[in-house]
Order: structure tokens, then C-alpha cells, then sequence
């Protein structure tokens, strides 16, 4: 039942690309959040998928032993198997699906209404664009409505909800508009609040606005709030407005008066470099710059200038070489930081405007998604997958001690968002990779 261990994607991306085809249609920190204000409904996922996961589940766990400690509770380790057997690229998204709607089950009993759940239903967007399942867009649309999600009280909170609105807006051909309007209306009450700013000499969106009295909460920016820099391209992608555009190109670019974050951060060769500190209170790129990557591919698609697709490739390949010190040399997950699910989300979007240059990224994220799976392979220190429920915990090092959000929680909104989002970006890759690789 193992994944690939000793080969991954780019042992046979040419294999890949032109050989295998399946019927997928084609696609052309913070507070406590409060509870689920929207009533949810049973049934998802159906009887078949719960059978399909159950069975798969039975199969680890039979060759499975107990640890002492937490893991002697939590974490199963797999005893000594013969050598995998490279699955195909179909088997391998096979693979991927089942793991996303496992974890996707227990997200959508803990979902919240705040950027915690938004996050999550950007990862569901993207498991929709794979598989057309009606049941993920009746949760957003139905059960779990996209427009009654809070704004939250930092502007970031806001930004994963106006994206999950794109995204499901992208995912089901562009043609809800709602989603577009609403999204639009958040954007806009940002940004008449004062968020998007150069108050500190250079232009950027602010978790407060700039003017704001806040006891007990600096007032910051870092690769989070630039994320409403990628809304904005969304939103010229969907409107057509050019104020939309213009405002992606100030964060990025700056004016006469003040830089942008390039001007300010980029140090070249993949280098971003800002302010330290804690990584949900401060820390200007958490993910050593891993986020940029979603925005310059943003700026990409919207401009085709070739200076964001350049800056993007040469963060990506950067942040994934382990030389940097960011990922572990063998499995590739962050030794430092959590919401993982957005680090897998930020390289797969550079990888997607470049997989030419960047064909080793997906290889990478399977390494990385097998770890936290296999619990590293039975050799965690700490639980990473609770085989039980399909919890994940919201740091990925084996060992512990990385910074960020709520690190060790295993199954609560945030790690399954995150392990929602990590599993439905990698799926719709796959996916997408082979809808249109012919037959």
C-alpha cells in the first residue's frame, strides 16, 4: 500500500507527461477562532469512500506495532516490507485522492467559519478541480456557505476567505459570480480601512491599519497579508478592473515614493530577507519566502512579464534545495515552521508556471506528503498522522520544535485545513498533469 519510497515523480515525468491518460476532465496568527456558526449536514463523505478508506487504513495498520509514550497511544510504525513497486502516475493520484478525502472527513467535522476554514476550502477547491465531486461544492455552496465566512480582524483573516472564494470561482469554470462579488466587496472594505499602506516606507497590506490602536497587538505586515496582492490579481483575472492590477503592482513594484517588496526584500537568487521574530507574530516570511512564490506566479499569469516567473522559479528551487537549510535532505518537509499545507500550495503554484525548470518540485511534495503519512516512516518521535481519524499534526518535523501556529495540535482546524490544502493542491497537480497528457 505504500506510496513510492524509492522513486517519485521526476523518476518518470516524461512517463508521465506523455504516456498515461485517465478520465479526469480537463481544466481549461494569531487568536482562537470561534466556533461553526453554520449548521452542518451528514453524509459526506459518502459509504463508498468511507469503505475505500477503512480498508486501506486496515491493511497499514495490520502491519503495524505499538510505541511506548505518545506514540504508544497515537502513532503506528510499519514493520519491515519488501521494497515498493513504483506506482503509475494514475495509482499515484489514486493514492492522493483517497489520503485527501480521509483527512478532508475530519476537517469537515471541525471546519470553522474563519480563515482557519478558508484555507481548508482552498485546498477543497482544488480536490473539486480533480474530481468534479458535487458533493464538496454542495458543502461550500449548501452546508457550509463560502459568503457566511467572517472577516476575522486582521486583514490576513479576510485574505484566505476572499481566496477560497477565487478558487472555487476558478474551480467551477469561472461562472459564479457571487463568489467574485463577494470577494471583491472584502477586498475593497480592506482596503478603505487603511490596510494597504506604505507606512513603513514601503508599500504593503498591514494585519491593522497603520492608524489603529490595538492594546496588545503590534501592528505588522509579512508574506501572509502580501497574499491580498494575489487576490488582486484574482480579481483583475475576474473583472477586469485595471485598480485591481495596479494595486498587485505597487505591493511588488512600489512608486516614486516607496518601494514595493522587491525593492525592499528580494536579495536575488531566490533570497527574501525581512524581519525576524515569531513566525505568526512578526516574522515578515514565515516560510523563508515560500510565499512570494504564489504572488509572482499571480503577477505572471496576469502581466506574462518574465522578471515574476524568474524571481518565482529561483525562490522555488532555492527554498526546496536542502542545502538552503529549509527541508529535510530525504522527505523534504520544513525542519522549521507549520501550515505546511500552504508551503506545499506556494511551490506547486511556481512549479505550475514552470514545471519545465521546477520538475523535481512535485517528486519533492510526494517524499513530503509520504512522510507525514507514514509517520516517517515509523520513525516519528511524535505523532504526524493519527491513523485513527486521520488527524494531522500541524508540524511536520519528526521531532518537534518547529516555530509557528499551534504546532503540536494534531486534528483541530488548522493542522486539517492545512493537511486538506497540502493534499488538494498536490491531487489537482497530478490531476491536471494527466487530464492533459493524451491518450
Amino acid at each position: 500500500m505504500a506510496i513510492v519510497t524509492g522513486k517519485s515523480y521526476n523518476d518518470y515525468h516524461d512517463l508521465f507527461i506523455h504516456t498515461y491518460h485517465t478520465g479526469m476532465p480537463k481544466r481549461k496568527h494569531r487568536r482562537s477562532a470561534s466556533p461553526a456558526t453554520v449548521k452542518r449536514k451528514k453524509g459526506f463523505p459518502n459509504r463508498s469512500v468511507l469503505i475505500g478508506v477503512a480498508a486501506m487504513l486496515a491493511l497499514i495498520a495490520a502491519g503495524y506495532y505499538f510505541f511506548d509514550g505518545e506514540r504508544k497511544a497515537n502513532l503506528r510504525t510499519p514493520s519491515a516490507e519488501p521494497a515498493p513497486t513504483m506506482e503509475t502516475p494514475a495509482e499515484l493520484l489514486k493514492t492522493t485522492l483517497k489520503r485527501a478525502y480521509a483527512v478532508d472527513r475530519l476537517f469537515h467535522q471541525v471546519i470553522n467559519p474563519e480563515w482557519e476554514g478558508a484555507s481548508g476550502a482552498i485546498g477543497d477547491a482544488h480536490l473539486y478541480a480533480a474530481t468534479k465531486d458535487e458533493r464538496l461544492l454542495r458543502f461550500y455552496t449548501e452546508t457550509f456557505p463560502l459568503l457566511e465566512m467572517n472577516n476575522g480582524t486582521w486583514v490576513d483573516d479576510r485574505v484566505w476567505v476572499c481566496l477560497a472564494e477565487m478558487y472555487w470561482w476558478n474551480a467551477t469554470g469561472r461562472t459564479r459570480s457571487e463568489w467574485v462579488h463577494d470577494a471583491k466587496r472584502r477586498y475593497l472594505e480592506a482596503r478603505k480601512e487603511g490596510r494597504f499602506s506604505s507606512s513603513e516606507g514601503y508599500w504593503s497590506w498591514y494585519n491593522y491599519p497603520p492608524s489603529a490602536k490595538i492594546e496588545g497587538e503590534n501592528i505588522f505586515t509579512n508574506t501572509n497579508m502580501n497574499q491580498m496582492a494575489t487576490v488582486a490579481c484574482w480579481l483583475y483575472e475576474a473583472t477586469k478592473e485595471e485598480r485591481f492590477l495596479k494595486d498587485a503592482l505597487l505591493v511588488w513594484e512600489g512608486n516614486a515614493a516607496a518601494p514595493g517588496v522587491e525593492r525592499q526584500f528580494y536579495r536575488g537568487n531566490g533570497v527574501w530577507r525581512g524581519k525576524d521574530g515569531e513566525a505568526a507574530f512578526g516574522k515578515q516570511f514565515p516560510w523563508d519566502g515560500a510565499g512570494m512564490c504564489t504572488i509572482g506566479a499571480a503577477l505572471y499569469r496576469a502581466t506574462g512579464k518574465q522578471k515574476y516567473r524568474d524571481i518565482t522559479v529561483a525562490t522555488a528551487r532555492r527554498i526546496m534545495d536542502p542545502a538552503t537549510g529549509w527541508v529535510d535532505p530525504t522527505d523534504f518537509y520544513q525542519l522549521q515552521m507549520d501550515g505546511n499545507g500552504a508551503f506545499v500550495w506556494f511551490v506547486l503554484d511556481a512549479y505550475q508556471i514552470a514545471p519545465s525548470e521546477l520538475s523535481d518540485i512535485p517528486g519533492k511534495v510526494q517524499k513530503m506528503l509520504e512522510h507525514v503519512w507514514s509517520n516517517n516512516h515509523g520513525k516519528a518521535m511524535l505523532t504526524l498522522h493519527r491513523a485513527a481519524d486521520d488527524g494531522i499534526r500541524n508540524g511536520w518535523n519528526p521531532n518537534g520544535g518547529e516555530d509557528g501556529y499551534k504546532v503540536n495540535e494534531i486534528g483541530t482546524v488548522h493542522p486539517q485545513a492545512q493537511a486538506v490544502l497540502a493534499f488538494g493542491v498536490f491531487a489537482s497537480v497530478l490531476a491536471s498533469v494527466l487530464a492533459n497528457a493524451g491518450p
